[in-house]
């Protein structure tokens, strides 16, 4: 390997985090070509773990590293949502005890890559595609290890998990992780409310808020947050909540009553 290549690869090891994916069309973007990346596994600088995807040699790279090169370089909006987000955020103060489980949400159209779906990351991938809500509302950034990663913030996170709800999360769970949100910013939580697409999302959140009696409740404007009309039967033989128009499991409506 010539001096000058040695020093390109030095300088691109040095300016990005480890334990990050590197994409072969951004390096290639970047003056590395598809040769010069070749020179590079050969030289055992750098590593495939599919097409199109690299890391550095002996890197230990978790899905992180791949949501950051998703991100950062690739321009998704995919991002690690609902229970993972509120785990990420501090927000989920019990382990699940099935395998530990990442989900992540992206918008109509945004598809996982092949490398990053076949890549063993240690963990069960679950992603859902949808546009519920706008890509990029209600997003924040968490440190991971040397770099940040965009995950949905605590509101739009709990969004995210009763959008799962009933058939791939449990109500009672999102009770439990929505009591934990008693400092929800108001102004936040109105233009999710406002923005959110889905009226099942929006009359279960509304109902559990008040059911945990959070504050921040009051201070909402519902003038705006289109509720939709009729019913909704979120599950069969449960509790019609009328003010709502949704049917929730006995054992939420009657979670925290005295007998």
């Amino acid at each position: 390997m010539t001096t000058v290549n040695k020093t390109k690869i030095n300088q691109l090891l040095q300016e990005q985090p480890s334990g990050i994916v590197l994409l072969s069309s951004w390096l290639a973007e970047r003056g590395y070509s598809i040769d010069l990346q070749k020179h590079y596994r050969k030289a055992k600088w750098l590593a495939s773990i599919g097409k199109g995807a690299l890391i550095r040699t002996d890197d230990k790279v978790g899905y992180e590293g791949a949501m950051y090169a998703l991100q950062s370089q690739a321009g998704l909006t995919i991002h690690p949502g609902g229970r993972t987000a509120l785990s990420l955020l501090g927000k989920a103060h019990y382990l699940e005890l099935a395998a530990y489980k990442v989900v992540l949400f992206g918008g109509r159209g945004e598809k996982l890559p092949t490398w990053f779906k076949k890549y063993d990351w240690g963990v069960h991938l679950d992603y859902y595609e949808t546009s519920f809500l706008p890509a990029d509302l209600g997003l924040t950034e968490v440190e991971v290890k040397s770099f940040s990663i965009k995950v949905s913030g605590a509101t739009r996170a709990l969004m995210e998990c009763l959008y799962l709800a009933p058939q791939k999360q449990e109500l009672m769970e999102c009770f439990e992780l929505m009591e934990g949100l008693n400092n929800l910013p108001p102004k936040q939580v109105q233009i999710l409310l406002e923005n959110c697409q889905s009226v099942k999302v929006k009359r279960l959140f509304l109902y559990m808020a008040e059911k945990a009696d959070h504050s921040w409740v009051k201070h909402l404007d519902l003038k705006n947050v289109n509720l939709g009309k009729g019913k909704r039967s979120i599950v069969t033989n449960g509790v019609f909540i009328e003010k709502y128009g949704i049917t929730v499991p006995r054992e939420l409506e009657e979670h925290g009553k005295s007998i």
